[in-house]
């Protein structure tokens, strides 16, 4: 009986573990080029619609940064008005369609970072580019949990040329306001551009005189609104520049909303106006050559009271249980990026806020920062969102008449009441 003969294939080891190798490779690959072509979506949502032209073509170039490193991203922008932003927003986060990124007030820091909404960025590399003092605004139990975009030094804009002719310098006390009024009339021009339609802008006018007057005077009066033991009345002195403005404004002013009133403002509809210089972009849109400058609303006849307010307005937190958080933070870094953050700042009319931003600042900043040199600058006041929101609203009534200053007091008194019993 003959054996069968059996062939033995004998596989060297080596050779084993080098196609166990490639074939893992292959699957890896595999894998990671379907990750590529899939899209991703990142959310986005910021609250100063004014910018979106410039946002969206910074969002255009992030998409192409994200390509060059085989990420197939895609942003979606959004925008919401400036009075439906907050409770967009609030209403999206505590639903199941929360944005990647959002802005929100400094003010409201606190507030967002206790409801857990803001990552921490402690350790990314934005973190090591932003000045330290403007670090300090966006930081919580020593986390960074936000990057600052806007900062500002504000008061009121001015047209130095309607000034120019009227021999006029800007007013330290409120009787030098008044005077400045008086002769801006004499010759024909209307004092101030009033547009209250948004109720965010006659809340400008609380802002500057709260600020000018508690950083001046009434030194303890918010730690004590905080513990429900002070009262609105303790400074209506506010309402004394309040109604010079009022008295002294264009009219329908309930008609004409901040875009439009700032374009007639550069066209020279009245010789001041309370805004921020974020309002710049339109102004200088609409007339390049407006000689334009900023100075500080006085309060009272207490020249150490005019102050502007120096603040960091606007900031970008990510929110830490998105579902493309890696990406995210790489647009957060991206907002501080060596190369094109300085052109995006520079189209916004920002201030520099990190090493990374090279650019020269405007005029009306440059003039607003020499106040803050002087001495003449208040952080801006932390007041409660609810607070802040009704003062704009009841300066609107107040505006037409239909609610006293007594009222106003009354109801704002109330208001911080109620906003003390939800932070207890």
């Amino acid at each position: 009986m003959k054996k069968k003969i059996v062939n033995k294939l004998y596989v060297p080891i080596s050779v084993l573990l080098a196609c166990m190798i490639a074939l893992l490779v292959s699957v890896t690959c595999q894998a990671k080029s379907a990750e590529q072509s899939e899209e991703i979506d990142l959310n986005i949502m910021m609250s100063f619609p004014q910018y979106m032209d410039q946002w969206q073509k910074y969002c255009s170039q992030f998409e192409k940064k994200m390509a060059e490193e085989g990420l197939n991203v895609k942003v979606n922008l959004e925008m919401p008005s400036s009075d439906q932003y907050d409770s967009v927003l609030q209403t999206r986060l505590s639903g199941d369609d929360a944005p990647d990124l959002f802005t929100i007030q400094r003010n409201n820091i606190d507030v967002y970072y206790k409801a857990g909404y803001l990552a921490d960025l402690s350790d990314q590399e934005l973190a090591g580019k932003i000045f330290d003092n403007v670090k300090k605004t966006v930081t919580i139990d020593g986390k960074l949990v936000a990057v600052p975009i806007e900062s500002t030094a504000w008061g009121v804009l001015y047209n130095k040329d309607i000034f120019d002719k009227c021999g006029l310098q800007v007013p330290n006390t409120l009787d030098e306001l008044k005077n400045v009024c008086k002769v801006l009339k004499e010759n024909g021009y209307t004092p101030f551009l009033l547009a209250f339609q948004e109720q965010w802008v006659p809340q400008l006018m609380t802002a500057l005189t709260i600020g000018g007057l508690v950083s001046c005077e009434k030194t303890d009066w918010l730690e004590k609104m905080y513990k429900d033991e002070e009262t609105y009345a303790t400074i209506s002195e506010i309402f004394d520049p309040i109604d010079v403005i009022l008295a002294n404004g264009t009219d329908r002013a309930m008609e004409e909303g901040s875009e439009s009133g700032s374009a007639d403002f550069a066209n020279g509809k009245a010789a001041m106006y309370v805004q921020g210089t974020w309002a710049a972009q339109t102004i200088m849109g609409t007339n390049p050559n407006m000689n334009m400058g900023v100075f500080a609303l006085p309060i009272n006849n207490n020249e150490k009271c005019a102050q502007v307010n120096l603040s960091t307005s606007t900031i970008l937190g990510v929110y830490p249980e998105s579902k493309h958080l890696e990406i995210a933070k790489k647009f957060a870094n991206y907002v501080l990026d060596d190369k094109d953050s300085s052109a995006l700042f520079q189209s916004c009319s920002f201030n520099p806020i990190a090493t990374v931003h090279k650019f020269d600042t405007s005029p009306w900043v440059k003039e607003a920062y020499q106040y803050v040199e002087n001495g003449r600058a208040y952080q801006d006041l932390v007041l409660p969102s609810s607070v802040t929101d009704e003062q704009g609203k009841l300066l609107q009534s107040y505006y037409v008449k239909s609610i006293t200053k007594e009222e106003i007091i009354k109801t704002l008194d109330k208001k911080f009441q109620e906003a003390n019993k939800v932070r207890k």
